[in-house]
């Protein structure tokens, strides 16, 4: 019932926002003298434009809503300019919650009053966004930070939406293409990754291991947490200065090195994903901000690392071969790895396959961002998928969506960006130190600890498995010798059935027949006969048991 007042809910806004202004004037004449019919286009007046009533309209359906417009809003080159303008706003401008609401969240979270905790508390909101809000601070000890705060009753409208979309997730999977498409899993993963998101723990700990991981060169910089002002739904951070990534003017007025931007933005994506298999997944602009203290050599920030992702090393693995065989023209090689990954079926027909593969990938190559239409290019490579019964995989889902927004980033900073000759040498140098000596002494060294560890016990161990083949081998003796016992058994039964039969034969020639097929005329005769017949029967009787008696005797 919730999710079906949900869906009501998501037609009112609809109609309330006159979203039909959206669509297209050449649809066909059914379709508009519908729309003109619609009660809503009466009872509701457009009091904005269009894309603001979209941006206002996905505001108002809440969290699930405005990050769709935010992954939208990356992808400039698929959307009218006054469109994207309007849907960047969902980046950090979602409109706030009360701050007196949000300071009582705090107070009650750290268990201290707001002036105790900070030397300087900002009650207007720094940024907005659909989750959560961040407020600057000045701790006590003199360190500028930011507090972000979970919205509050954010978690039950996501709940209620995530219902919906798995209702309709299900709905889809009944359709003769929907069991590909996996909606179901994709869902669960998906509402898996959004509720992790309402943990600020789980966030501070994200940020944590990527500044770690990047902590030995300048491309990425993730800010600090203070662990002992953050819980659950409050995090303390590290207050940073940098330029959003979205503000190309200020870039381009500090003279800002672009292509190395964009290359460096690159490199982060596969070094994430290929290097340390933990990548930040929310790479919308509102989470990027740039460092331009050395215009030659700038930097990024990141923020917001409530949503990352992992691969495993199969996927990755697979994930490598993939795209050194696409950069290389291999695409019989893409074609087999996905048959030996699992991703299409195996009964799939390689050499089809790989025709289809080039048909999609060969008109992109040695083209600059700026020329490659990626929306073109994404619906042949579905169109394709579902031609070969290529199923969705869940666990990449998070990825494509990354790439989507570097991606869009990059189409932003630097059309002209190489990214094939960008990314390849990566991935070929990944491969070789994955499958090089440096990496076979690095894993020898890192599992030595343990393997000194357990060398004590390693004569038990060989005791052990000797006691466990011996006594495997008592078990198959007796298992063979029962297997013996049994056929034993089938043939003495077979045996007792043709002695029943040799005797009831017997028999009846000892009433009706004589041995040598004449008739009998004296009693004596006759008598000595039959019971000759008889006595031979008794024996073919006997037979069988007086052999299984002898066969016991000799084992």
């Amino acid at each position: 019932m919730k999710s079906i007042w949900r869906g009501l809910r998501i037609l009112h806004v609809t109609a309330r926002y006159r979203l039909d202004l959206l669509l297209p004037s050449n649809l066909p004449f059914p379709i508009r003298v519908l729309l003109f019919l619609l009660p809503a286009r009466w009872i509701y007046r457009a009091k904005q434009s269009p894309e603001a009533n979209l941006r206002a309209a996905l505001e108002s359906l809440g969290p699930i809503f405005v990050k769709f417009g935010q992954i939208l809003s990356t992808r400039r080159d698929l959307l009218p300019p006054a469109l994207a303008v309007e849907l960047a706003k969902l980046q950090d401008q979602v409109p706030p919650f009360d701050s007196e609401l949000a300071k009582r969240t705090i107070e009650k979270s750290l268990n201290q009053r707001i002036d105790e905790l900070f030397d300087r508390f900002d009650e207007k909101p720094l940024a907005s966004a659909s989750i959560a809000q961040v407020h600057s601070a000045k701790l006590k000890t003199g360190e500028e930070v930011v507090v972000k705060v979970i919205r509050p009753g954010i978690r039950s409208t996501i709940e209620h939406d995530l219902a919906l979309i798995g209702l309709i997730a299900k709905l889809i999977s009944r359709l003769p293409d929907g069991r590909r498409l996996r909606p179901v899993e994709v869902v669960e993963d998906y509402r898996a990754t959004v509720l992790d998101e309402l943990d600020l723990m789980k966030e501070g700990a994200n940020a944590t291991t990527l500044k770690r991981n990047f902590a030995d060169g300048d491309m990425l910089y993730v800010p600090s947490i203070y662990w002992d002002y953050s819980r659950s739904n409050v995090l303390v951070m590290e207050r940073i200065y940098g330029v959003p990534i979205s503000d190309i003017e200020t870039l381009k007025a500090h003279n800002v090195d672009f292509r190395v931007l964009a290359e460096k933005g690159v490199e982060i994506f596969f070094t994430q994903v290929f290097r340390d298999s933990f990548f930040h997944a929310d790479m919308h602009p509102g989470n990027v901000f740039v460092d331009i203290s050395d215009p030659a050599n700038p930097g990024y920030i990141g923020i917001d690392c409530g949503i990352v992702g992992t691969l495993s090393d199969d996927d990755q693995n697979y994930l490598a071969q993939n795209l050194i065989a696409f950069f290389n023209h291999d695409y019989h090689r893409v074609a087999a790895l996905h048959v030996e990954s699992g991703w299409v079926p195996p009964q799939t027909p390689v050499r089809e396959f790989e025709g289809a593969i080039r048909a999609v990938c060969e008109p992109i190559f040695e083209k600059p961002l700026a020329e490659i239409s990626f929306g073109q290019v994404l619906i042949r490579l579905f169109q394709t998928a579902r031609r070969f019964d290529m199923q969705v995989q869940p666990q990449l889902v998070l990825l494509q969506k990354t790439l989507l927004n570097i991606e869009g980033l990059g189409r932003q900073l630097y059309p002209q960006l190489d990214l094939w000759q960008t990314a390849k040498p990566f991935l070929e140098r990944w491969m070789r130190d994955r499958l090089g000596p440096k990496r076979l002494l690095k894993q020898v060294k890192a599992r030595a600890p343990e393997w000194i560890d357990r060398l004590p016990q390693l004569p038990d161990h060989i005791w052990h498995a000797l006691q466990v083949q011996q006594e495997q081998a008592r078990m198959l003796d007796k298992q063979q010798k029962n297997i013996d016992r049994l056929a034993r058994e089938l043939k003495f039964q077979r045996q007792q059935k043709q002695a029943w039969l040799l005797t009831g034969v017997l028999l009846l020639v000892a009433w009706v027949l004589l041995p040598d097929g004449q008739q009998i005329h004296t009693w004596q005769n006759w008598q000595l006969s039959q019971w000759a017949c008889i006595a031979a029967a008794g024996v073919a009787l006997a037979w069988p048991s007086i052999y299984r008696f002898l066969g016991s005797d000799n084992d």
